[in-house]
């Protein structure tokens, strides 16, 4: 299946009432200017995520401080636009921090920023805007919302592959996308010449340095945080022949395909470095073995959640599998609840707990979770 973006209706006669979540960066700032710019009623705000925001960044790391809401604070004044903080720490935790740590713990993989879109920006922020009469929720996320002339509203990749977020919104259903806004999604700019429109504008952000990584681990040790939750578990880690090779702190801490911080003492028999392969929590034990073992030509994934209506029958599409990651052609089906997709090509490091985004052209068609993957047939 393939498709092309549709020419984009006329801009609406009324200007709507939009809420602008501005994180204190340069992108939601310019996002917002761009918005009030349009003609529209716009709102900012800040959502305070952390119970004790100073411990949220770490240099250019995390985001949510109280440097970050004056930061947003600053910026909605330059625009001329009212800015409330509000405080959404309590759900946060809740729906984003306990899962990450529910789903290491049970040996998957998870991606906060994701669920963080679907459960936070485009559920609690978003049902809470609606409640105040309010249109639509901006952010400074780099994707396209597009109303075909059948007034369906579609997801797109942003304009700019190299910046396109448009995996993490891939969450967003049909209801969350009739309510949002992406200023930033639709041009073709670099970085640099975003934060110079920021530093035109008079925004203080324009040399702000971007957040980067997970934004409750300000220090960027995923490892350390989940020891820091689940206490440290000592176990082993195996070959594929159930062969001890070493020793861990907890299982949780690893995921499918790394290679490094394995501290295997015995090397494989062929000298090439070896891989996580499997993690079972039940046992503690972590499996490693050649990068060729991690080859898998099909899984299956739960929870989906389409982007307009759900699929029927099978139909090919481009899958991308991680945040940074490139397209791969695939097949894929809803068979009852579940989604079942299979690889052109073997593809290397899934694991259970990421989400794999289907799309069709440059529409995004949904995402599910995966939970089992299916693998090649080891090379005689």
């Amino acid at each position: 299946m393939t498709s092309q973006i549709p020419s984009a209706p006329p801009r609406t006669s009324r200007p709507l009432r939009v809420l602008a979540a501005m994180s204190g960066g340069v992108d939601s700032a310019v996002a917002a200017a761009r918005a009030a710019e349009a003609g529209h009623d716009v709102t900012g705000v800040h959502l305070a995520l952390s119970a004790n925001p100073q411990s949220f960044r770490t240099g250019a790391r995390g985001c949510c401080t109280i440097e970050d809401s004056r930061d947003a604070r600053r910026a909605a004044d330059v625009i001329g636009i009212p800015f409330y903080v509000w405080d959404l720490a309590e759900r946060f935790r809740e729906d984003v921090v306990e899962d990450f740590i529910a789903e290491y713990e049970a040996g998957r993989t998870p991606n906060p920023c994701l669920r963080c879109n679907e459960k936070i920006k485009f559920a609690a922020l978003l049902d809470k805007a609606l409640a105040l009469g309010f249109d639509a929720v901006c952010t400074g996320h780099y994707a396209q919302v597009v109303t075909g002339e059948d007034g369906v509203r579609e997801l797109h990749r942003a304009s700019d592959m190299a910046k396109d977020q448009s995996y993490v919104l891939g969450v967003l259903d049909d209801r969350q996308l009739a309510h949002a806004m992406f200023p930033l999604g639709d041009t073709v700019t670099t970085k640099d010449e975003i934060r110079a429109e920021a530093e035109r504008r008079g925004l203080a952000v324009a040399k702000k340095p971007d957040s980067h990584d997970i934004c409750f681990i300000a220090d960027g040790d995923t490892q350390g945080f989940l020891a820091s939750r689940l206490g440290k578990a000592e176990g082993d880690i195996v070959d594929e022949s159930g062969a001890v090779v070493g020793s861990h702190e907890g299982a949780f801490g690893f995921t499918i395909g790394q290679r490094k911080g394995l501290r295997i003492g015995t090397p494989a028999p062929d000298g090439k470095p070896r891989y996580v392969l499997d993690i079972s929590p039940v046992d503690n034990r972590v499996t490693v073995g050649p990068a060729a073992s991690l080859d898998v030509t099909f899984l299956t994934a739960i929870k989906p959640r389409w982007c307009g209506a759900a699929p029927t029958g099978a139909g090919t599409y481009t899958a991308q599998l991680r945040a940074h990651g490139g397209e791969t052609p695939v097949t894929a089906e809803l068979v009852g609840d579940e989604l079942r997709v299979s690889f052109e090509e073997p593809v290397r490091g899934v694991a259970p707990g990421q989400a794999i985004v289907l799309y069709d052209g440059t529409r995004v068609v949904g995402s599910a979770t995966i939970a089992a993957t299916e693998r090649a047939a080891a090379p005689a």
